[in-house]
C-alpha cells in the first residue's frame, strides 16, 4: 500500500466546502453542523477499523471504510477518502493484518483535514 497515489491529493477540496456553502449562503450553521458531525463521527469509524482488523472481521472492516469514504466525499476531504477507499477495496482481497500502515495513514489524514475543517468553522 504505497502513498504516492493520494500524497497529492488536497486535504480538503475547496469546490466542495462551497458547494456546502451554497446550499445555505445566509447561514453558516448548516457547514458547521455538518463538519461537527464529522469530527465527532470519523473518530469512532477509525476505532472501527482497528477493532474488526484486529478481530479479523472483513465485513465490519469494509463498511467502516466505506463510512469514511462517503463522509469524507461529503466534505471534500479529498485525501482521507482515497485512503478509505483504497482501504476498503484492499480488504477484500488482502489479510486484514496488512492494514497497520494503511490506518496510520488514513490516522495521519483524517488529523490533517479535521485541521484544516476547524479552520472553516
Amino acid at each position: 500500500m504505497s502513498s504516492n497515489s493520494s500524497s497529492s491529493e488536497p486535504v480538503i477540496d475547496a469546490e466542495a466546502i462551497e458547494n456546502l456553502r451554497a446550499i445555505n449562503p445566509d447561514d453558516s450553521s448548516f457547514l458547521k453542523e455538518i463538519i461537527g458531525i464529522f469530527i465527532e463521527d470519523t473518530p469512532a469509524r477509525i476505532a472501527e477499523l482497528r477493532a474488526a482488523m484486529a478481530s479479523g472481521d472483513v465485513s465490519a472492516f469494509s463498511r467502516a471504510a466505506h463510512s469514511i469514504k462517503g463522509s469524507s466525499s461529503n466534505l471534500g476531504a479529498a485525501r482521507l477518502r482515497s485512503l478509505a477507499e483504497r482501504l476498503e477495496h484492499d480488504s477484500k482481497s488482502q489479510p486484514l493484518t496488512n492494514f497497520n500502515h494503511g490506518l496510520s495513514e488514513l490516522e495521519e489524514a483524517f488529523a490533517a483535514t479535521k485541521s484544516e475543517l476547524e479552520r472553516l468553522e
